[in-house]
């Protein structure tokens, strides 16, 4: 069923690419123009659609992963592997792999209103292309906007030399964009900095120790290793994190 869903979002969002494109009226687009000459020969071309389609397709996945909970996510797995020491474990494709499948979950909601809103509708021709983007906006203009600093957006309204806007709808999409990915930079670091915090201690403890003995050519960190992930494991770390996680998207 998720699949079905983002299989559809998918459509829709290669839909949106072509509103602003010239000549689209019909449904179907036109991929490849035969001409005939006045000798009787033909020559194909590619229409300048597609061209502009498979390089908007490039900057689509980069859309969609910072107009979602992915960019925080990744962040904060990131540096919890690093506040444990553990390297390369796990590995960058299973951090990957766990922060999309929990940016699916988190922004299942949004995608479902989105689906029921605008995508169906569409795909039954009930609304045209105009109308589904509106729509379909809409849910991701408020998920971004709850999660965004007042002072991020104020600060991208500066730079811009926009007026002072009178309501939050009025704000544009580029600046809110750009005000949603700063301030899930700053929230995720300091998730982060909450998470180092009783490794940090850990660490400090096994060097304080190590000194104190005289062992001053044992690295802390291969001491205090075992430690962090018996710490870690004793206090169900992974689901802590995991619900700490989608709190802080349901909370705000």
């Amino acid at each position: 069923m998720h699949s079905r869903i983002l299989t559809q979002l998918f459509i829709i969002a290669v839909a949106f690419l072509l509103i602003e494109t010239p000549g689209y009226a019909a449904a179907g687009i036109e991929a490849v123009t035969v001409t005939t000459d006045k000798q009787g020969g033909q020559t194909y071309s590619v229409t300048i659609q597609i061209l502009a389609l498979m390089t908007l397709l490039t900057v689509l996945p980069a859309l969609l992963l910072t107009m979602t909970s992915f960019t925080r996510i990744m962040i904060v797995l990131s540096l919890l592997r690093q506040a444990l020491g553990t390297g390369q474990a796990p590995s960058n494709q299973i951090l990957l792999g766990l922060s999309l499948f929990l940016t699916i979950f988190i922004m299942m909601p949004v995608f479902d209103k989105v689906n029921t809103e605008a995508v169906q509708p569409y795909l039954e021709e009930k609304i045209d292309v105009t109308t589904a983007l509106t729509k379909a906006s809409g849910p991701f203009r408020q998920f971004m906007l709850k999660q965004t600093r007042e002072s991020d957006l104020e600060l991208f309204i500066r730079i811009s030399g926009h007026s002072e806007l009178q309501s939050a709808e009025e704000v544009p999409f580029s600046i809110l964009l750009s005000a949603y990915v700063t301030s899930e930079l700053k929230t995720a670091f300091q998730i982060g900095f909450l998470i180092f915090l009783p490794f940090m201690i850990i660490d400090l403890v096994v060097a304080s120790v190590l000194m104190s003995m005289g062992m001053m050519m044992l690295s802390p960190m291969i001491v205090s290793l075992p430690f962090k992930i018996m710490l870690f494991v004793l206090a169900d770390g992974w689901s802590l994190i995991m619900e700490m996680l989608a709190a802080s998207f349901y909370v705000s």
